[in-house]
């Protein structure tokens, strides 16, 4: 079988000082991962690597049965959508919700040509997978951030990529609009022909059941890796932030709080 990631050996440095260490990963199809760690534990730098905008200083990246360095980059980053807050300040203001989404299809920020009927319709459904269709003909500056992230899904989903990385999507959302993008993302990933899923955040309780494993990064090193369950332990999360934590289960989801 295929992996979707697989990663060997990376150690990239950058002015005398060593950012990732020794990072062994693989994802396998049929698998949907949480990558978790603290700023500065290298989480960017490897989803950089990833996208192929940074050069391992050492060992070798394959993503989507493709070995980086022989294949060209810029087909490869069509079928891998990534999606980050930052971009949202890319995006004009007035522009459309339907021409955001669809404006995925081409990589750019905004619409250029009229839309095709097709392309419209593909917009809507991906906008109702995501429980954003009501948002349809409005400007991009009236909705919530909730709203605009959800909308960035759509847009990184409208090129029907095969890797779907979602960069802190529900950074700066408040609680109730964090659950309700958490909820869109289920149910994409409970989708039959939904991408595989790459969740990246440094809060325990953003990850989700539907996210089968979890990596844990520290200070540029693979702390653990595994099963979701085994991984978001007392111990082992005691152990990465240095600070005594009980992991409490609810609802299948992990909640973290300190040790009294």
């Amino acid at each position: 079988m295929t992996a979707i990631i697989e990663v060997k050996d990376i150690t990239w440095e950058r002015e005398h000082k060593t950012i990732l260490q020794q990072i062994n990963w693989t994802i396998k199809q049929g698998e949907h991962w949480a990558l978790l760690g603290l700023n500065g534990s290298g989480k960017t730098t490897l989803l950089n690597m990833i996208n192929g905008y940074i050069w391992p200083t050492k060992g070798q990246i394959s993503v989507l049965g493709h070995k980086y360095g022989t294949v060209d980059l810029r087909e490869m980053r069509k079928r891998i959508g990534w999606v980050s807050s930052s971009f949202q300040e890319r995006i004009h203001p007035r522009e459309k919700t339907q021409h955001l989404v669809i404006s995925g299809l081409h990589a750019s920020v905004g619409l250029f040509d009229r839309p095709e009927e097709e392309d419209i319709e593909r917009a809507v459904q991906l906008m109702e997978t995501l429980g954003c269709a009501h948002l349809f003909d409005r400007p991009f500056q009236t909705c919530s951030q909730g709203e605009k992230q959800k909308l960035l899904i759509a847009r990184a989903l409208m090129a029907s990529p095969e890797l779907l990385i979602l960069d802190e999507a529900s950074n700066g959302l408040d609680f109730l609009s964090r659950e309700s993008l958490l909820h869109s993302i289920a149910n994409l990933v409970r989708q039959k022909d939904s991408p595989t899923l790459l969740y990246v955040t440094h809060h325990v309780e953003e990850i989700l059941p539907e996210f089968t494993h979890t990596l844990l990064l520290r200070a540029g090193t693979v702390f653990a890796s595994g099963k979701t369950e085994e991984v978001l332990t007392s111990e082992q999360l005691s152990s990465l932030f240095d600070t005594a934590v009980q992991v409490d289960w609810r609802n299948n989801r992990a909640h973290l709080s300190l040790q009294a």
